[in-house]
């Protein structure tokens, strides 16, 4: 597997289906910066929480003209679901082969209640304007999270 990228890298390009029928590409985001946050599963109680904080947070991240994308490996279809369940307003990407969360060093092998299987270890990552990541977060606990987020990406976007 490849080396993770850390912050000074180039953030790893892709372009993958969206939630509501639409396409994300990270290369057409270059100019702004783009906070990307990494999650295990839709309708999970973690994952709902994070996504949630996010939504709450949207008009903060957007006033400082930053873009929120949460990326899992479920379908554009499940992210479909899982907005208009909980009333999100991220937007969701699909990576239903998990090439982008490999790319990104995410897709890590885990452990619960003894059985070890591969998944997404929640992480985020603050890109800035010229597509370099400028600060990282990993195995992310979701209280307070979004915050810490927000307080460094408005720092990062003046």
């Amino acid at each position: 597997m490849a080396k993770a990228p850390d912050i000074g890298d180039p953030a790893p390009d892709f372009t993958l289906p969206t939630d509501g029928g639409g396409e994300f590409s990270l290369a057409a985001h270059r100019g702004e910066p783009v906070v990307l946050y990494f999650y295990p599963k839709d309708n999970t109680p973690g994952c709902t929480k994070e996504a949630i904080s996010f939504s709450s947070e949207i008009e903060a991240f957007r006033s400082a003209g930053i873009s929120v994308v949460g990326i899992s490996p479920d379908s554009a279809a499940s992210h479909d679901k899982f907005k208009t369940k909980h009333d999100l307003s991220v937007t969701l990407v699909a990576d239903e082969d998990t090439k982008v969360c490999e790319a990104y060093g995410v897709w890590a092998e885990k452990s619960m209640y003894g059985r070890r299987y591969m998944g997404v270890e929640r992480s985020t990552f603050l890109i800035d304007r010229d597509g370099v990541i400028a600060r990282v977060w990993r195995k992310v606990k979701v209280p307070g999270h979004v915050n810490d987020v927000l307080e460094a990406a408005r720092m990062m976007a003046t």
